[in-house]
């Protein structure tokens, strides 16, 4: 796919407008025959663009699309280091690739992914242009045990984020899961690249749905929700990718030096589950109990029995109890 990469980001600029565009005047832009001009707009296609051809006229996407701008993220979040990419196989793999000459707060947001992952070895689908596929990276000096409640931390920078864009209403489940309504509207992936006692390198990668595409629905089994259906004006992905940002690079510094404690009143405040009976499911058994929230070191409070017990990491699921 990395030929698809190069010629399908030149051609994606050109097709964005909406506008057609001529065979002939693609193959002159990407130095190729038109017999290969077709199979680039049928590459597109394939990820799901509606490009159309109509004789004597040439080749147009069915609808202007709104590419993510370096420049203008930039620009709105004040901070310089943030790639766009168009198609990569995963944002979160072209950060962790570059480790360990990244500075912190090092951004890569893609309009696609060909191997978008979620939690548990899961696939993020990832429509084009369609969501936010963000990464994000930061260094823990301190080691390993400083990224335990990690992902909550994100999940709160994310609700705080979307709070600033005027989306009320979202809240957290446990343990990198945005919810609206009790649909999924965004979930987080945390990768590691550390040793116990060394410096742990972080990568946060979150995904939003914006606005899904009805055959990219079909793909999805469980209950999601996009922003766009909250907010019918639209969203601009852009300024999204720029306050979540800022808001990342101005909780994470705290979170460094006195971890997840300043934060639990508003991770209480935003918990879907708390208070909730729920089932808790580790491999092949699953426990019920009553959500009482999180500690300090992010692990779920489950009361079973008149006890509270701790879990943490591993194969956990966490699914509201019927």
């Amino acid at each position: 796919m990395s030929e698809l990469n190069e010629q399908g980001n030149i051609l994606l600029r050109l097709l964005a407008d909406g506008e057609f565009h001529s065979g002939e005047k693609i193959g002159q832009l990407l130095s190729v025959s038109r017999t290969s001009v077709n199979n680039y707009i049928k590459g597109l296609q394939g990820i799901g663009l509606d490009i159309y051809k109509v004789p004597g006229r040439g080749y147009q996407s069915a609808t202007v699309i709104n590419l993510l701008n370096e420049q203008k993220i930039r620009q709105y979040c004040g901070y310089e280091n943030i790639k766009v990419e168009q198609i990569v196989d995963s944002t979160n793999q072209i950060l962790l690739d570059q480790i360990p000459n990244l500075e912190n707060g090092q951004t890569c947001i893609a309009e696609y992914q060909l191997a978008g992952r979620g939690r548990r070895g899961r696939t993020w689908v990832s429509p084009f242009a369609s969501h936010l596929y963000f990464s994000f990276y930061w260094r823990f000096d301190s080691g390993i045990d400083k990224v335990s409640g990690l992902s909550l931390l994100a999940g709160i920078a994310a609700v705080n984020a979307l709070g600033k864009m005027g989306i009320e209403g979202v809240s957290l489940k446990w343990p990198n899961d945005l919810y609206y309504q009790g649909k999924k509207l965004a979930g987080i992936l945390i990768e590691l690249n550390a040793q116990a006692t060394a410096t742990c390198h972080c990568v946060i990668g979150i995904g939003i749905n914006i606005k899904m595409p009805p055959e990219q629905a079909k793909l999805i089994d469980q209950p999601w929700a996009d922003l766009n259906t909250l907010m019918p004006a639209g969203v601009d992905r852009n300024l999204l990718s720029a306050t979540l940002i800022k808001e990342l690079q101005h909780l994470l510094p705290r979170y460094e030096k006195s971890g997840l404690t300043p934060y639990l009143s508003r991770w209480f405040e935003l918990d879907c589950f708390l208070d909730k009976q729920v089932n808790l499911l580790i491999a092949d058994t699953t426990s019920t109990g009553i959500c009482r929230g999180v500690n300090a070191h992010g692990a779920l409070l489950l009361e079973m029995d008149g006890q509270v017990k701790e879990f943490i990491g591993g194969e956990i699921s966490l699914r509201l109890a019927n």
